[in-house]
């Protein structure tokens, strides 16, 4: 641990600000929790065809798109093809299985994460049709993590047993997944990424042709939007950042910000050039080693914040409403 004065720094660069919060207290947040993967791998295995019609019965909504979608399942399959590709899911995942039951016994820290965050979503966007409950699976860890449907957020515990799981650190799994990736397998990320799954169902990706500073002030709005409805929530969890990460980002905003300026790359309409500093990436190249990547959506997130802290009266939804062209311009953003 730092020395207290550090942690006093932490604090302040990593929390959102508690002061003006509402109070979200009365409202109600009903969410019900389904633990299929419990169900799925205690199945009677013998009297398998009994035990996957039981199955689909008590997951109408969700089991015949876990062995479609998740698994992967062919529908045309034959009877005993499909049983012995279950079963030998079921065998190799079972360490995994057995890990999840110890470290998530009853899900309640999560699911109180999560309603919280719910609670806040309602206040902030009351129109919004919040998800009913919470399903929890494992499946390839390779696969789907966590997903938003019509009436539940699904959990993938397989991408949430902790950056040191012993899975993870396996060669097949190292060649999928970068370990800035698999850094965020962890159980904190669980109502970050419920949310955040919310967010992007409030406000999808668009397809059109956008310029850097745009996209840049678009994921921006969704971070700031996310630190709202998660004002609990460390800001290097928001944005996927380690504490020193986030900490030296500040502490370059200036220079970060003159990447951008000095090589004209704000108005870039280049997809590839782009993607560099709004996507997913082990680092940003010009910021050297130790730097972390999506640095473009760091630097939207500040734009966004200052546009807010001068337009104190705006809701959040307005403020996710207005154009990004106009925050820029508005927030006239220089660090």
């Amino acid at each position: 641990m730092r020395i207290l004065a550090g942690i006093l720094i932490c604090s302040f660069l990593f929390s959102c600000s508690t002061n003006n919060r509402p109070d979200v207290s009365g409202i109600k947040v009903t969410l019900k929790l389904e633990r299929f993967e419990k169900s799925l791998f205690n199945m009677d295995t013998v009297h398998f065809a009994e035990s996957m019609d039981r199955l689909v019965r008590e997951y109408p909504g969700f089991a015949p798109v876990y062995f479609t979608r998740i698994l992967n399942l062919d529908p045309h399959w034959p009877s005993d093809t499909t049983a012995e590709y279950i079963k030998g899911f079921l065998t190799s995942y079972r360490p995994l299985y057995d890990s999840a039951e110890s470290l998530f016994p009853n899900f309640k820290d999560e699911m109180n994460e999560i309603e919280q965050g719910l609670r806040y979503v309602k206040y902030y966007f009351p129109k919004y049709r919040i998800p009913q409950k919470v399903i929890t699976y494992i499946g390839p860890v390779d696969g789907y993590g966590d997903i938003i449907t019509d009436s539940a957020l699904v959990v993938g515990l397989q991408q949430h047993m902790g950056a040191d799981f012993s899975m993870y650190q396996m060669d097949w799994v190292q060649q999928i997944y970068a370990d800035y990736i698999t850094r965020r397998f962890a159980p904190e990320y669980i109502p970050v990424n419920a949310i955040k799954n919310i967010v992007n169902d409030m406000y999808p990706e668009s397809g059109e042709d956008k310029s850097l500073i745009v996209k840049m002030v678009e994921n921006g709005k969704k971070l700031y939007c996310m630190q709202q409805l998660l004002p609990d929530v460390d800001e290097y969890l928001i944005i996927g950042y380690t504490k020193l990460q986030l900490e030296k980002s500040y502490d370059g905003e200036a220079q970060i910000w003159n990447l951008f300026i000095q090589n004209n790359l704000l108005q870039s309409v280049d997809y590839n050039l782009i993607k560099n500093y709004v996507g997913e990436s082990p680092k940003t190249q010009e910021l050297g080693d130790g730097s972390p990547g999506n640095i473009g959506s760091f630097t939207g997130w500040q734009i966004v914040k200052k546009y807010a802290a001068a337009n104190s009266k705006i809701s959040l939804k307005e403020l996710m409403d207005t154009p990004a062209e106009t925050i820029f311009r508005e927030a006239k953003y220089k660090p």
